[in-house]
């Protein structure tokens, strides 16, 4: 809900104050009874609530979006099974769904980009890519020029210092990368800026399905790196978002 938006056209008279009232009732949050939603965090912290879709079923993922799209809220749902969004797709034409990352979006209100800069999401290797694209699209969605550059690993570094002027012009790196997570390192030797480091589960088995990657980045001896989750691209792209609309 844009409450500056209600509160000005009760001023201007275009809503009375009952109605305004009742579009208010369900602040800060709305419960039902499955799940309470944080109608208020957007007034927060700047960004609407967002849907983490795996383990929640059909039904209360639909209903999640029915009471959020009746705020006009814009809607973002992570790890979204492409059969939900199929049923989520009937009943709001205006859906879109991004195969690769497993995101879906509703947009009812323009996306204006407020950021101080570009985001730059970087992947060492193609199998990568489902986790930079959750970064890339949140990133995106949360009001900010992104840009992706791909399949840029250490096992072929020509490729990633071809590509210098594309990086050295972000003002936030987000490095996605699985096997020995050695990128963001890479990174940090290069440029002045912050680096969100993404490990990925991608690798062979003493990968440990990312833990090797995310202990190889939390070790990094380059400095201004932070680090997430294995394969939490959402939490990546949010971050970057926030830095880059520091002032």
């Amino acid at each position: 809900m844009n409450i500056k938006k209600l509160l000005e056209d009760v001023k201007d008279n275009n809503v009375d104050i009952d109605s305004a009232l009742e579009q208010l009732k369900d602040l800060p949050y709305e419960n039902l009874g499955y799940a309470n939603i944080d109608h208020h965090r957007r007034l927060r912290n700047g960004y609407p609530e967002v849907i983490y879709c795996d383990g929640k079923s059909d039904d209360h993922i639909i209903g999640i979006v029915e009471k959020m799209n009746e705020k006009g809220s814009n809607i973002l749902g992570t790890r979204c099974r492409k059969e939900t969004f199929e049923k989520i797709s009937k009943l709001y034409p205006n859906a879109v769904y991004e195969e690769l990352s497993k995101i879906f979006k509703i947009k009812n209100e323009d996306i204006v980009d407020n950021g101080k800069g570009k985001i730059l999401i970087i992947s060492g290797g193609t199998s990568d890519i489902p986790v930079a694209d959750e970064a890339y699209y949140t990133a995106e969605f949360l009001g900010n020029r992104v840009e992706r550059l791909y399949d840029v690993g250490v096992a072929g570094i020509h490729r990633l210092l071809n590509n210098r002027s594309i990086i050295q012009s972000a003002r936030v790196i987000v490095a996605v990368a699985g096997m020995e997570g050695a990128l963001p390192s890479v990174l940090g030797g290069l440029v002045d800026v912050p680096i969100i480091a993404v490990p990925t589960s991608v690798g062979y088995g003493a990968n440990f399905k990312g833990l090797a990657a995310l202990l190889a980045m939390l070790n990094s001896c380059a400095s201004g790196i932070s680090v997430v989750n294995i394969d939490n691209g959402f939490g990546a792209g949010y971050l970057a978002s926030t830095i880059n609309k520091l002032k």
